[in-house]
């Protein structure tokens, strides 16, 4: 009677949240990619006013039937004194025509992703973020699959993020329970970083596994489902939801006292360092991932 409970409490969990999802209008279906909304969410500070360095990490539903299961994250980037954001991301589509995918180009760093309304995960400002954009480039660059492109269980544009995140750990990126193939392994390793550096993921080809940090807390990994508790931050990491607790987690800020409003010295203006070390070419953006 027991097993019978609790198979119907799951079976009704995997249906019946996709479902509530699709009626509840938070996973809009049949949105035609060509005319979705791709402005800006009013998130982003003003690139052209905001001489300070900023770094901000995004996640929104994914477009149509993929949303029910997972969200696509991009990363931002405008060096002090830049007057635009540089935005980095896996765009799926690029693989069906053999085009690298991977993406650094100027743009909206805030855009909805096809109507979708996107989430601030993670955010650094004034020096520390300029002192971590340089190491952002190099891990967009040094990203294991440029050319490679999967939707389950990776890699995608949500492994992507995580293998910058290890790379630059003081973006303390913790990427939602609906990021999959966030757990995606590089080049095959059973045990890496977690992706916000702030402890250590077991997996095994992104379908089994288990991670344990500070930020993430404890998360399960079956068939790039994730389930976990975040300890810390108080909430269940749930797949379909992503987080269900005590209000949104804020996203990680720079420390207080970084800002440096001053230091108008900028690195090199957004878009072309990328490009040169990984020869990856500027596409318009599409619907896929």
């Amino acid at each position: 009677m027991t097993r019978v409970f609790i198979l119907s409490v799951v079976l009704l969990f995997l249906l019946g949240v996709p479902f509530y999802t699709v009626v509840s209008g938070q996973v809009p279906l049949n949105r035609d990619y060509r005319t979705a909304d791709r402005s800006s969410a009013g998130i982003a500070p003003p690139a052209e006013t905001t001489p300070e360095a900023i770094v901000h990490v995004y996640g929104a539903r994914a477009l149509n039937w993929r949303g029910i299961f997972g969200v696509h994250t991009w990363l931002a980037t405008k060096p002090a004194g830049a007057t635009q954001y540089t935005v980095h991301h896996v765009i799926g589509w690029r693989a069906y025509r053999n085009l690298p995918v991977v993406v650094s180009a100027p743009g909206i760093p805030d855009g909805r992703w096809f109507g979708n309304e996107p989430e601030l995960i993670a955010e650094l400002r004034g020096e520390v973020a300029e002192q971590a954009i340089p190491k952002i480039f190099d891990a967009v660059a040094s990203y294991p699959y440029p050319d490679e492109y999967q939707v389950w269980p990776g890699p995608n544009s949500n492994t992507f993020m995580a293998y910058v995140g290890r790379q630059v750990p003081e973006l303390k990126i913790d990427l939602p329970a609906t990021a999959i193939g966030k757990d995606y392994p590089i080049n095959g390793s059973m045990i890496d970083r977690a992706p916000s550096g702030t402890g250590y993921q077991l997996s095994l080809l992104g379908v089994l596994g288990l991670t344990v940090a500070r930020e993430e807390g404890v998360e399960f990994n079956l068939l790039g489902l994730n389930f976990g508790i975040d300890f810390f931050n108080p909430a269940l990491r749930l797949p379909f939801i992503g987080r269900l607790g005590m209000g949104q987690k804020q996203p990680n800020h720079a420390p207080a006292g970084v800002r440096n409003n001053d230091r108008l010295d900028a690195l090199a203006p957004a878009g072309s360092s990328v490009e040169q070390q990984a020869g990856h070419r500027i596409h318009p953006l599409h619907q896929d991932d």
